[in-house]
């Protein structure tokens, strides 16, 4: 007979083979990681474009190498070769700092991202991950926020108007969209027993079993499945947390020029340009890590003995990321840019709400679950109170639409009055009409006035 052990015991096992590394193959994983991720940047970049281009049936970029794999390349040589520029308004030393407090926490989340299992590197065992520890995400969720310094900082320290509003939209944007996606998080939290990464990718490898209506029925390992709402949350957040389109509202060219980072040239835009697109990258990663079974293989590939052992992991993983960045790309060649009001509401009084409702659920499930009582059961208990929740929702909103004061129409303005004359629109191409004569008629003169 086997003992379970307790979270806090289990956690300390399944870390306790980091730490004890060599010194040499602690540099060669950052190095590795670093390298991955400056080369996933360069290939996101010409995927994007070619991928947008298909989509709008252009060719895009290929001309520079193979299929224009270079192109990402090039335009970094572009942009460190132009004139490095910065404005007479400016604070010097913040507007040099910002960048850098962008792209730097950008590459700081992936110490803690597992790659894979433990493999054999020059004859030392060790895990595909930098390291770990029992509050990771949680950690991935601090270094994160550091990136909105550098976005706000760029946008005040240019001296000038449309920077700072770019910046201020962002500011807004990320921290209420890091609300709702910290919160989508306390469910895998739940349901996984720990905040470390290496342990929710370990929880997802089986799923367990239930008693459904007297029946017992086998649960699916990955969270997609058992944390379905807590996954749709976290895909909108992410979108909305990396100021991608439809929710690029900082950098929104129609009424910003080009956002907070309208007055950086060379590597100083460069740098910004790298931090949206490891940023891109990291979410994606995280999403994989915490629902999709982080390294391990999908089913039917699962089936095979060796599918998560050495290096294979390495594609599964990197093969769940490429999709998550297609649809990145996806929602970019889709989908047009929301208002901001109707973003804002979208993340305060749609997402917020459905999370914490749905935290209640899961802790209620998990609950119930751990006394032996029936899923089945528990289920139709949450899907009630859920819909007495909504129904109490919808009755205040109702109420609060019936307080709102009507709307006033008034009668459109007369372009004529008080005698101004206003020139006719000019006549399509094609179409045949008598010339417009302009009404010179005062206010008084016309019948009727």
């Amino acid at each position: 007979m086997t003992t379970a052990l307790p979270a806090t015991a289990r956690t300390a096992e399944e870390l306790a083979g980091f730490g004890t590394d060599p010194w040499w193959l602690i540099v060669l994983k950052a190095v590795a990681i670093f390298v991955v991720l400056v080369v996933f940047t360069l290939l996101n970049i010409w995927g994007e474009r070619r991928v947008v281009a298909r989509m709008q049936q252009r060719i895009g970029p290929n001309r520079v190498g193979p299929f224009g794999l270079l192109q990402g390349l090039m335009d970094g040589v572009k942009l460190a070769l132009k004139e490095d520029i910065i404005p007479k308004a400016a604070d010097k030393a913040v507007f040099v700092l910002a960048p850098i407090l962008a792209v730097t926490p950008a590459f700081l989340t992936w110490a803690v991202i597992p790659f894979g299992p433990e493999v054999s590197i020059f004859g030392h065992r060790t895990p595909l991950q930098l390291t770990d520890f029992p509050v990771a995400v949680l950690y991935i969720l601090a270094v994160a926020s550091v990136g909105i310094y550098g976005i706000v900082l760029a946008g005040w320290s240019s001296g000038s108007t449309y920077p700072l509003l770019g910046g201020l939209r962002s500011s807004a944007q990320m921290i209420s969209y890091e609300v709702a996606m910290g919160l989508s998080f306390v469910a895998v939290f739940l349901m996984a027993g720990s905040m470390s990464t290496s342990a929710i990718v370990e929880a997802q490898a089986g799923g367990g079993s239930a008693e459904l209506f007297g029946t017992t029925i086998g649960l699916p390992g990955w969270y997609i499945v058992l944390l379905l709402p807590s996954f749709v949350i976290y895909v909108i957040s992410m979108v909305g947390e990396t100021n991608r389109a439809p929710f690029d509202l900082p950098e929104a060219e129609g009424e910003l020029v080009g956002g907070f980072h309208t007055e950086y040239s060379s590597l100083k835009f460069a740098l910004f340009f790298l931090a949206e697109y490891v940023n891109l990258v990291t979410v994606s990663a995280l999403a994989t890590t915490l629902f999709l079974g982080g390294w391990r293989a999908p089913w039917p590939i699962s089936l095979w003995s060796g599918a998560n052992q050495g290096w294979w992991p390495l594609i599964w993983f990197f093969s769940k990321l490429v999709v998550f960045i297609f649809v990145f790309i996806w929602l970019r060649g889709t989908l047009p840019r929301l208002r901001y009001d109707q973003f804002m509401k979208l993340g305060w009084k749609v997402l917020i709400p459905t999370s914490l409702v749905w935290i209640v659920a899961v802790a209620a499930v998990r609950v119930v679950r751990s006394g032996g009582a029936d899923l089945g059961r528990v289920v139709i208990g949450v899907f009630v109170a859920a819909a007495l929740l909504m129904l109490v929702w919808s009755m205040l909103d109702a109420r609060a639409e019936r307080k709102r004061p009507a709307v006033v129409h008034r009668a459109p303005p007369d372009p004529f009055a008080g005698g101004h004359p206003v020139p006719p629109l000019p006549p399509r191409p094609g179409a045949a009409h008598a010339p417009a004569t302009v009404s010179v008629q005062s206010h008084e003169e016309r019948p009727g006035a």
